[in-house]
């Protein structure tokens, strides 16, 4: 997990900004993406990443998708050794995978559409059709992402994710006559239907901390876009 420190972008992209379409200057991302990749000890040619579209499409990869961008696709899967996956974030929610007994891990982009589409349910079936994953045994990790204070919505936004909970109870209040959800706590619920053994939440808000993250909504849609890289360490 990668926070907005440390790069070379200016402005409104300060400072670690990994995404390529915010109008940041591309060499100062191309920069922010060796420096990621330096300090980690990762070839780029070894890292995979999607091209995010709010959906609920999963790509399992391997080797031969080394250095590429996976089209139209919001979660990623592997079981190779070495091979990092890595998803840009600004508000959405990061949700990591990570099945021990398989060696295999998983990482998922769930804003409201791509929670609404299904796409951490996709994940973990993905990951059980592809390497015998079982729920129970697996570990779910919920990154930075904006918080229930911070996030009013529209009640066709509200009812769309609603609709995808075993307890829909819970994931959103009305304050004021708006309404504001609570999307990590949904992706909570969604794991925990799953029968996912493993739920760690970080209880970090991206709007509540701007310093540390980026976040499309408290900065008015000029912003960046943090990383979240997972891999399996070699043998």
């Amino acid at each position: 997990m990668l926070t907005r420190l440390g790069g070379a972008s200016r402005g409104a992209f300060e400072a670690l900004n990994l995404g390529g379409s915010v109008e940041d200057d591309p060499r100062a991302v191309a920069a922010n993406h060796r420096r990621v990749f330096h300090s980690l000890g990762i070839e780029p040619d070894r890292v995979v990443s999607p091209h995010q579209v709010h959906g609920s499409a999963v790509a399992r990869v391997d080797g031969s998708d080394g250095g590429e961008v996976i089209p139209e696709t919001d979660a990623l899967i592997t079981d190779e050794p070495g091979l990092a996956l890595f998803l840009r974030f600004a508000d959405c929610v990061p949700v990591l995978f990570y099945d021990a007994e398989h060696r295999a891990v998983g990482l998922a982009h769930a804003g409201w559409r791509g929670t609404a589409a299904g796409v951490v349910p996709a994940c973990v079936r993905a990951m059980t059709s592809a390497f015998g994953t079982q729920p129970q045994n697996l570990w779910a990790g919920i990154g930075p992402a904006i918080g229930p204070d911070h996030y009013e919505v529209g009640i066709e936004v509200v009812e769309a994710v609603r609709a995808t909970l075993p307890a829909p109870a819970g994931i959103a209040e009305r304050r004021d006559g708006r309404w504001y959800l609570d999307l990590p706590g949904a992706v909570a619920a969604q794991l925990a239907g799953l029968d996912v053994g493993g739920v760690a939440p970080s209880g970090i808000c991206t709007a509540c901390r701007t310093d540390e993250w980026y976040s499309h909504r408290a900065e008015d849609g000029k912003t960046g876009r943090f990383g979240v890289i997972v891999w399996i360490a070699e043998a």
